[in-house]
């Protein structure tokens, strides 16, 4: 039996500037944080007097003969990329739900190469982790996601991620001053909508039309908040943080009809009246979890206010995708 535990992720700033369509292009920054809520993901050797060969399960169980026979997609085409050829289970369990914005999809591929590195005694960087899970993504499952959760399910850690022009990245630790970065989590409150959706099909929605002449300023100027955050964070300034945040969510949802709707128009406006500063919708848009900044002395109040949504507590974490247990 093998485990990982994958740590789910919050971006902050520059979400967007991960495509490949746009940083190729102009590079990108990001500014995201790993948090307290994982993805776990054992494996183990199925016995052979089963009459099926594999066996996966999550929201659905899957019993079949043949790795072309699984209906999960990640599943069934990680298991060709690693040629796995014995009899396998594979269970998964996450904390959060699937399609909200928290980079799960990503944190389960990374979860998964984890697992099957590990299954085939092969010795992973963070980096070539990071690396094979965003060409799986991309290559192997086409989907249109970008390249910061990877990054941040391998890595772990409140970090500024760089990419190039040429699909290199660098990842940096933004703060060493752990006051402050407590004091921002402290301040931060995380909503569920309750909207599910599948990050793919919006980003589908303006991915493509990232440098068409509207959209090229509004990701510019989301480019410049990262800027913006680096000296805020520098300075220890922390209601600001609240403020850039509002100014990111309003031209990022200029980006794509798709990207908000009444409901999540609704609870945000709902959030800003009842204390915060200003928030954004995690993820590629269109629902999930809602990232509120409210200063600590309104915290009871606003969640007095906004109690017929869930709210999930949260601390930043260190770690990024890890080992947990291997008797292999």
């Amino acid at each position: 039996m093998i485990i990982s535990k994958t740590p789910y992720r919050i971006s902050l700033f520059g979400g967007g500037t991960d495509y490949p369509s746009w940083y190729q292009n102009y590079g990108g920054q990001v500014i995201s944080t790993t948090i307290d809520k994982y993805i776990y993901i054992s494996l183990r050797i199925l016995p052979s007097f089963f009459k099926h060969k594999y066996r996966i399960v999550y929201s659905k169980t899957e019993n079949v003969k043949k790795i072309s026979d699984i209906k999960h997609p990640a599943v069934r085409e990680a298991l060709k990329f690693f040629k796995i050829n014995d009899g396998v289970e594979i269970h998964y369990d996450g904390d959060l739900p699937a399609r909200s914005g928290m980079g799960s999809s990503s944190a389960f591929v990374v979860g998964l190469f984890n697992v099957l590195n590990s299954f085939l005694k092969k010795n992973y960087t963070k980096k070539k982790l990071s690396l094979d899970s965003i060409d799986f993504e991309h290559k192997v499952l086409n989907e249109t996601v970008g390249s910061q959760d990877q990054i941040a399910a391998s890595y772990g850690g409140f970090n500024l991620i760089t990419f190039a022009k040429d699909n290199t990245f660098e990842v940096s630790n933004i703060s060493k001053n752990i006051s402050y970065i407590n004091k921002l989590n402290e301040n931060l409150v995380l909503v569920y909508t309750g909207i599910v959706r599948t990050a793919n099909d919006i980003a589908k929605t303006y991915v493509n039309k990232l440098s068409c002449s509207n959209n090229k300023k509004r990701m510019q100027s989301i480019l410049q908040n990262v800027e913006d955050a680096k000296i805020l964070i520098e300075n220890k300034r922390l209601d600001d943080i609240g403020r850039l945040l509002h100014e990111s969510w309003m031209r990022k949802k200029d980006l794509s009809a798709q990207v908000t709707n009444d409901r999540i128009n609704f609870i945000y406006n709902l959030g800003m009246k009842y204390g915060a500063l200003g928030g954004k919708l995690l993820g590629a848009g269109g629902g999930g979890f809602f990232l509120f900044y409210v200063p600590l002395e309104k915290r009871s109040y606003f969640l007095k206010k906004i109690n017929k949504f869930l709210n999930i507590p949260f601390k930043f974490s260190n770690n990024g995708s890890q080992i947990i247990f291997n008797k292999n």
